[in-house]
């Protein structure tokens, strides 16, 4: 009974292989991509790069185990969500008011230590950020904020948060 159940598993793990994700980045206009727009120093570029830029980007580099199901759907999922939420290579596309949020959203999330997500360190020890590097980020991001928008850093979001 137990190796019919275990040849069963193994059958539809093997028949969940056909099933791959879509791995093309979207295209996108650079003119409108974070770096672009901020021209942050190698520092934050090097830290957005390392562990911002694969879930919030157009730039996704899939890692070799985004092959293997059901593990591929999952990271999809992840990364399909953090693009909606902030999507770096669309950045210049956001009204002024929704990218000083995103902005503001992301010092408050590095803080809190939610972003990078653990799940995505786990499998990516490059992206761990130091406490050091989480407050000089969220204070860049901060920095951003008066630098990009003047006009609006202080203007509260209207409660959709988009």
């Amino acid at each position: 009974m137990i190796q019919k159940i275990a040849f069963g598993l193994l059958a539809v793990l093997v028949i969940l292989q056909f099933f791959q994700i879509d791995k093309t980045n979207p295209v996108s206009n650079p003119a409108n991509d974070f770096m672009n727009i901020a021209n942050p120093p190698e520092e934050v570029a090097t830290i957005l790069k390392t562990a911002c830029y694969d879930c919030h980007s157009n730039n996704t580099r899939y890692p070799w185990y985004t092959n293997i199901q059901p593990v591929a759907w999952w990271i999809k999922d992840h990364i399909d969500h953090g693009r909606s939420e902030l999507n770096f290579s669309e950045f210049g596309t956001y009204s002024q008011r929704r990218a000083d949020h995103k902005l503001e959203e992301s010092a408050e999330y590095i803080l809190s230590e939610e972003m990078p997500l653990p799940s995505f360190t786990w499998a990516h020890a490059e992206a761990r950020l130091t406490d050091e590097e989480r407050t000089f980020l969220a204070d860049w991001f901060e920095e951003q904020r008066t630098v990009l928008f003047p006009d609006t850093s202080s203007t509260p979001e209207p409660s959709s948060g988009r």
